[in-house]
This record gives structure tokens, sequence and C-alpha cells, in this order.
């Protein structure tokens, strides 16, 4: 219950610094953007990690996954804002959510997770209503919306790396090290499209980043408290924030496409969890196979 309500809290700074995101995506380019985020996403973490325990903080059992996790976040967070530009944050963000069903598929092999013909059933049902928010082949089709599809499929590469690094490294060893590895990435990149921005932007580029780090604490510390399958549904419930604050800042109001598939999407995560927690219920083993425990 601890990781699930942790999931849930963080969608709120999720989707406040996706509305920041959006409102920087008509004045800098996207790769800017996702580098101020990143900026302001070092500045907090990493001298918060060398204050920790004399540096202890940056020193790592697993430095591998731990680039692994970086490298998915920045993919995540750059294509993500790419499309903002040619989206409603409504529609970004359900398609988004496409990432729990990814996280699921990616849980058998990765995490040794089990998962029944009706888990599968149920993350069919959410990739439908993926397609119905997105409508291939229609004319209201917009290809910017594989933007964030493949932004869905980067986070959940580093939603499984957070998990396969429970109780090894301590949070702040995972977000100083996604920090480090997104801000180089980016700072290699953000000379070819730079804009100098006014200080408004970089007051709130600042704004956005510190909601993102929030929200990016708090997915940690959830998934060292619960299974990636019983988390990662739970992170719906960012749809109704990003829907209400997309009306209210935009004036963008989800078409009936985008409600009925994020229902959908929606309806599909949550008997993901149900039948997760009746499988974790059910099931005694043996020490040996539980996993690892949170530190």
């Amino acid at each position: 219950m601890v990781g699930v309500a942790l999931m849930v809290i963080s969608t709120i700074f999720f989707s406040m610094s996706d509305v920041a995101t959006k409102v920087l995506a008509g004045l800098l380019p996207p790769v800017e953007i996702a580098w101020l985020r990143y900026v302001t996403f070092a500045l907090i973490l990493i001298p918060l990690a060398l204050g920790s325990s004399r540096g202890a903080g940056l020193r790592s059992k697993r430095p591998r996954l731990q680039v692994m996790r970086g490298l998915g976040m920045v993919g995540s967070a750059l294509l993500f804002t790419l499309g903002l530009p040619y989206l409603p944050i409504a529609d970004a963000t359900a398609i988004y959510f496409i990432s729990p069903i990814v996280i699921t598929a990616l849980a058998i092999p990765l995490l040794g997770e089990k998962v029944g013909w009706r888990r599968w059933t149920a993350a069919l049902i959410g990739l439908l209503g993926v397609l119905v928010v997105i409508r291939p082949g229609t004319g209201a089709f917009n290809v910017a919306a594989l933007l964030p599809l493949l932004g869905a499929t980067s986070w959940a590469g580093a939603a499984i790396a957070t998990r396969m690094m429970s109780g090894t490294d301590r949070p702040m060893t995972t977000l100083a090290y996604s920090a480090a590895v997104g801000l180089a990435v980016l700072t290699m990149m953000v000379p070819f499209y730079w804009v100098t921005p006014s200080w408004w932007e970089l007051a709130l580029a600042l704004a956005m980043g510190s909601l993102s780090t929030a929200g990016h604490g708090m997915v940690v510390v959830a998934y060292r408290h619960a299974t990636a399958s019983m988390v990662a549904p739970f992170s719906y419930v960012q749809l109704i924030w990003s829907g209400a604050l997309g009306f209210v800042i935009f004036g963008a109001m989800p078409d009936g496409y985008t409600i009925t598939g994020a229902v959908i999407i929606a309806a599909s995560g949550l008997y993901t969890a149900y039948r997760e927690r009746i499988r974790s219920s059910g099931r005694q083993q043996p020490a040996s196979a539980m996993p690892r425990p949170a530190a």
C-alpha cells in the first residue's frame, strides 16, 4: 500500500511538470527543454548524493543497470517533450500510458514474474484503448502520437531496471545516476538547438525540473515497496490530472475518443493490479524463491 500511495502522489507532480513542459514547448526547442529539466534534476540530486554518507550516494553496486535506467529516462523525457507541441496534453498522456502494459510484458523475462492469461487479456484491452486515442488509419491520426508511444516504451525499460536494482542501491543513488546520465546525453545535443531563454522561461524550467525530480523520487521508492506489475497500473491516475489541468490551463477539452480510450486503458491497468493482488495472496513461496526484499 505504501508503494501504491507513493505512485499515486507522484502522478500529481508529473502532471504539473508536464503542464510546464507544454508551455515551454511553444517557446523553446524540445531538446533544450529536456536539458533544462535535467540541469535542475542534477543540481538537486547530485549535491545530495555527494553529501550522503560521505559520497556513498554515488557508489552503486549495479552501475550498468543504473546507466541503462538513466538512458531509458532521458529517452522517455525527450520523446514525450518532442510530441507535446503537436498533441493535447491529455492525448499525449493517454498514449504514454501504454508503458504499464510494456512493463507487464517485460516483467516476465527480466523479473521472472508470472503473467496469466487474464492479465494478458487486460494488457491487450489496454492496447486497444491506446488505438482508440490515436486512431491509426483515420484522418484524425497524428504521426506525432508515435513520439509519446516510443517514450512510453523507453520509460518501461527504465521502470524494469529500477525494479531489478531494488534492495541493492539507495534511491538517492538511483536518482543521482539518472540525473548524471541524462545531463551528459543532453549536454552533447543541446548546442545544436540552443535558444537563449528569458528569465521567466528559466523560472518555469526550474519549476518543471523540481516537480519532475520529486515525482521520480517517489517512483523509485514505490518500486522498493511493491512489484512492478502491482505498482505500475496506479500511474493511470495521472490521466485525470492531465485532463483537468489541460482544460484549465490550455482550454483543451479531451474529445470522446480520448476519454473512451483513457477509460479503457485505466480499466485494463486496474484489473491487472487486481489479478496481481489475487496471485500474490494465493501464493506461498519458499524463502529462496521470494523477490529480493527492499533495503
